[in-house]
């Protein structure tokens, strides 16, 4: 099966026109003020307006009250959630009802016991994202471009479809899915030239990159 392919924290005509041209099946809207890829609603929707009907539009949002998730898909259309803070599965689950949409719960991950924590969304969740765990005392979740050790995924029973991020880059991608067998991996930092800024090229070499495998 070819590798499914998300670009994140997308913010620029040119870098989403980049991610559409060269075959993303999924773009990327952070919605997290602490965020350098943070959209505002009006700036998303302008972008929104840009994408074809096959690639789906996914919006990351962390620990999100209802009236911010109203906001954002109805301003971005959004096809998808992706949960990236610490929503448990009783909030996934209301946040699909509520809006008839995808949920992707982000699962931190450092070490082999932090995976069990994918099985609480097994009834709550379309997809699992195995992400990096990061720093405690860190601003984000996620997208600070780091990588937990793909080998912790080798043997482990999944209970849900579920994506690869944490670190993704042109030059490791054929590692990484190698290594752990993921058919859809995601990237926001691994082609940016500095936080929040993405590089047209980068995108590219990713995605042709992805398309080889």
């Amino acid at each position: 099966m070819p590798v499914q392919t998300k670009i994140c924290g997308l913010s620029t005509p040119e870098t989403l026109g980049a991610a559409v041209a060269h075959g993303a099946a999924y773009v990327g809207f952070v919605f997290f003020a602490k965020s350098p890829r943070n959209l505002d609603f009006d700036r998303a929707a302008a972008l929104a307006a840009l994408i074809p009907g096959h690639v789906r539009k996914v919006g990351v949002l962390v620990n999100p009250d209802d009236a911010f998730v109203d906001r954002a898909v109805a301003a971005a259309g959004l096809d998808i959630l992706q949960l990236h803070g610490a929503e448990p599965p009783e909030r996934a689950a209301v946040l699909a009802r509520r809006h008839g949409i995808g949920i992707w719960k982000a699962i931190p991950v450092k070490a082999r016991a932090d995976l069990a924590a994918a099985a609480r969304y097994r009834d709550a969740a379309d997809h699992i994202l195995y992400d990096a765990k990061t720093p405690d005392e860190a601003d984000l979740p996620g997208g600070m471009g780091l990588r937990f050790d793909w080998h912790l995924l080798e043997g482990f029973r999944h209970p849900l479809p579920w994506a690869l991020s944490g670190g993704l880059d042109a030059r490791n991608l054929a590692e990484a899915v190698g290594v752990t067998g993921a058919d859809l991996v995601d990237t926001s930092s691994g082609v940016e030239t500095s936080p929040g800024v993405k590089d047209v090229d980068k995108i590219a070499a990713f995605l042709q990159s992805a398309s080889q495998l």
